[in-house]
């Protein structure tokens, strides 16, 4: 009886907790959709996942996607800069939704834009495929520690933007291999695929200083000023004003980060940094790079798997199956 009572209780606290996960999907679907804030919660979920090291076995010294960006040991790093913005939005998600465990919705918010997209069909497995009720660290002193990022420290182990590369790398595609291949276990493929996300991206003087155009209107390059149409479905709305794309229309999921390259040569209000470069002059890069300019549904198709690979580094699930909703 006692058992009975005890597996009757746990039903209910999972059925609440998927239930609690699906309306808080549905919300943040909004939400992202009204704010115009795909590319800050993309850059949030790949920064928490981009702390992890394979060369580590034990949670949580790994690192990975389990929320820890939530604390300053990751906030604080230079490459994490404005990023406490998307966690404020979070956090109001948090309150509301107390069941939706905090690493969860945070690798959940990415695959949130790449999956509601609606050419991106191919992509909605990103979703559909999503295992919830990751393990979130609970403090500061889970974070991952700069001693343990071994040729990585200086830049939360995220790849530099330009040389001369934290981890030593003589060359912009070397030091790639070494951040996603050595350290998170990607290859030359999910690199390539992954990359494409800088689609959607930004950066802003203010946070890397790799960038020219700054915060705010007179600061904006003239692809990110606040009239310029940039979402697919033509709408108004740029979200925050100010700094310079990878791509023209910045708000749209599409493969115009391989097809358009040449763009960023000419332009300059477009960015394209020596790690952007090494991606159509690197031999093996090369191969997926001109695929992807070519094949968009290929570059979809692919970039899903490698986001559901990206979105689990390092992960503990609780159950250890995770939750599908």
């Amino acid at each position: 009886m006692g058992n009975a009572c005890s597996d009757g209780c746990f039903g209910m606290l999972a059925s609440k907790k998927v239930s609690q996960l699906r309306a808080c999907k549905q919300d943040l679907k909004k939400f992202i959709d009204s704010k115009n804030c795909h590319p800050i919660m993309v850059r949030l979920a790949w920064h928490d996942s981009g702390t992890y090291d394979q060369r580590i076995k034990n949670f949580p010294e790994r690192g990975g996607a389990n929320g820890a960006i939530r604390f300053a040991g990751e906030m604080n790093f230079g490459a994490n800069a404005g990023l406490d913005k998307a966690k404020g939005f979070l956090d109001e998600f948090a309150k509301k939704y107390p069941e939706a465990l905090s690493s969860g919705r945070i690798a959940a918010c990415s695959a949130l834009y790449i999956g509601a997209h609606e050419t991106l069909l191919s992509c909605v497995a990103v979703m559909a495929s999503s295992r919830y009720g990751r393990v979130a660290v609970t403090s500061d002193s889970e974070c991952v520690k700069s001693a343990s990022r071994e040729g990585f420290s200086g830049n939360a182990g995220l790849p530099d933007a330009e040389p001369p590369f934290g981890c030593g790398a003589p060359t912009a595609a070397q030091h790639l291999r070494n951040v996603f291949t050595k350290k998170m276990g990607f290859t030359d493929q999910e690199i390539v695929a992954l990359s494409g996300a800088h689609t959607i991206g930004r950066a802003f003087k203010e946070r890397s200083g790799a960038c020219p155009f700054g915060y705010g209107e007179q600061a904006a390059s003239k692809y990110t000023k606040g009239d310029c149409i940039v979402r697919k479905d033509g709408s108004k709305g740029v979200g925050m004003v100010g700094g310079a794309s990878w791509t023209k229309n910045w708000l749209t999921f599409d493969n115009s980060y391989f097809k358009d390259y040449k763009l960023s040569y000419e332009d300059d209000s477009l960015l394209w940094f020596k790690t952007d470069e090494a991606l159509h002059t690197d031999p093996e890069f090369k191969k997926y790079f001109d695929l992807y300019a070519k094949d968009q549904d290929a570059f979809f198709k692919d970039y899903a798997k490698a986001h559901k690979k990206l979105s689990e580094l390092g992960s503990k699930f609780e159950p250890e199956g995770g939750i599908k909703i």
